[in-house]
């Protein structure tokens, strides 16, 4: 599948070929549809992340504000069935941790950032992985779109947890 991999901070991302995902048991695969990009994304590609001691490594695939439909589903996930149209969080929380079972995922003691971290790929590609599925994907109502969907992306849970 062709993804936009970070080869250089700093850099064009270059369009190449990668493998397809396979999904764990607790994973689905999702195609992506549409993905928002925002200021995460540009500091990620910069390599500009020291002001909060991070970096992003060369390899990575961006994107975390996703929307597609579901292509695979592992054999733990209970939830989700290939065809669901689902958009994605930036934080892939744990779904156990008490921030999670309070619904604040955003501040999971494991949390995985979608497109930010070599153990989570991101959507700038046609598909990538989403772990926990049952607990970070959300099922799209057909009247919402795809676009309008990424368009909200962390923007909209930036300004709700903000307010919240």
């Amino acid at each position: 599948m062709r993804a936009a991999v970070l080869e250089e901070h700093g850099e064009p991302l270059a369009v190449r070929d990668v493998d397809y995902p396979e999904p764990g048991a607790d994973q689905v695969i999702v195609e992506t549809e549409a993905c928002g990009i925002c200021r995460s994304d540009w500091h990620a590609w910069q390599g500009d992340w020291s002001w909060i001691g991070a970096g992003v490594p060369k390899g990575q695939i961006l994107g975390h504000e996703p929307a597609g439909v579901v292509s695979a589903v592992g054999s733990d996930v209970e939830t989700l069935e290939e065809g669901d149209r689902v958009a994605v969080p930036f934080h892939l929380g744990d779904g156990t941790c008490p921030h999670c079972r309070e619904g604040r995922a955003n501040n999971c003691e494991t949390v995985l950032p979608l497109g930010l971290s070599e153990y989570s790929q991101g959507a700038f590609a046609e598909a990538f992985p989403v772990r926990e599925a049952d607990f970070n994907c959300v099922k799209l109502p057909d009247d919402v779109g795809f676009t309008e969907m990424a368009g909200l992306g962390c923007r909209f849970m930036t300004a709700y947890h903000a307010l919240a």
